[in-house]
């Protein structure tokens, strides 16, 4: 079995080797290289660095919508593709070609979270369940019929991070049992979505994550586990900006100011917000590391002492 992988970011390696594992790699597409770091280098993507690892023919088109990239793919004459968070639409034309047709590992259970960012999404809504569907791709986005689920519990204090690798190692495993179906002669079943209960996970902003102090507690709470490690949910406290990176809600009836420090100690820094309050367990000041909050009010004596 000859497949064509395509794929970019972390959460695509599992997968990649898990392909590699099940069928020949016959070439594996891949985002061309960016900017990366404070030198702005050109860097290669995870995918790519993988690839090249295994010896894998890497291809880095920027685009699949032209004649020579659809006649450069048939050239491989390719019995499926798969795709995991590659970051190019694929065009009908390049759909049609290999023989069993394009599969898609997404992140989350479809038709909830369509999209770009399924992963933080489901934090950021407060979902308690997420998982990996292996899906037969069409033109619209994540719309295709599901060939394989599997179904993962999120934890109550679980972050984007900790959920984007377990998903990631999930999808792996949903595709491997899929390739391992279409060796032995058996085509998973193909189901179509159900209309109800779609729901798109538009892209990540870094706008979004300054936290706004008049929503409730648990809305930012559930956005700073989403944004972490990135984009970073991050906020004024105490005339001071900072960035958040644990945080936990609670249930505290006040009627100070959205904003307003409430306690500040050991357990924590306990902020005013529309609806309960906000308790800082662990943060960032700017050109610093992550502390505990205990250790920022040794820095900040007039805040504790006033707490």
């Amino acid at each position: 079995m000859k497949i064509v992988f395509a794929g970019t970011p972390e959460f695509a390696v599992p997968s990649l080797r898990a392909a590699a594992g099940k069928a020949e790699i016959v070439a594996v597409y891949t985002q061309p290289d960016r900017p990366a770091g404070r030198g702005r280098a050109l860097t290669p993507s995870p995918v790519k660095r993988e690839a090249l690892a295994r010896g894998f023919e890497v291809r880095q088109p920027e685009t699949l919508r032209t004649a020579a990239a659809r006649e450069a793919l048939r050239a491989l004459e390719p019995d499926l593709m798969v795709v995991v968070a590659y970051g190019l639409l694929l065009p009908q034309g390049i759909l049609d070609i290999p023989r069993d047709g394009c599969w898609n590992v997404h992140a989350s259970l479809l038709p909830r979270w369509r999209g770009a960012a399924p992963v933080q999404r489901a934090i950021e809504a407060g979902d308690t369940e997420t998982g990996v569907c292996l899906m037969q791709m069409e033109r619209g986005l994540d719309t295709g019929p599901v060939l394989l689920s599997q179904t993962l519990a999120i934890g109550e204090h679980e972050t984007g991070g900790q959920l984007h690798d377990r998903l990631a190692e999930l999808g792996a495993q949903v595709l491997a049992d899929g390739l391992g179906l279409l060796r032995a002669g058996i085509r998973p079943v193909a189901k179509p979505q159900p209309e109800a209960g779609a729901t798109y996970a538009r892209k990540l902003d870094k706008a979004e994550a300054r936290l706004d102090w008049s929503q409730p507690a648990q809305a930012l709470a559930n956005r700073v586990r989403a944004f972490n490690p990135w984009p970073m949910a991050e906020a004024e406290v105490a005339g001071e900006r900072l960035r958040i990176h644990a945080a936990v809600a609670l249930p505290a009836q006040h009627q100070a100011p959205p904003g307003t420090v409430l306690a500040a100690g050991r357990d924590g820094i306990d902020v005013a917000c529309g609806d309960g309050a906000l308790r800082i367990r662990t943060l960032q000041r700017a050109g610093g590391k992550a502390i505990t909050a205990a250790d920022y009010l040794n820095a900040r004596r007039d805040l504790a002492a006033a707490r």
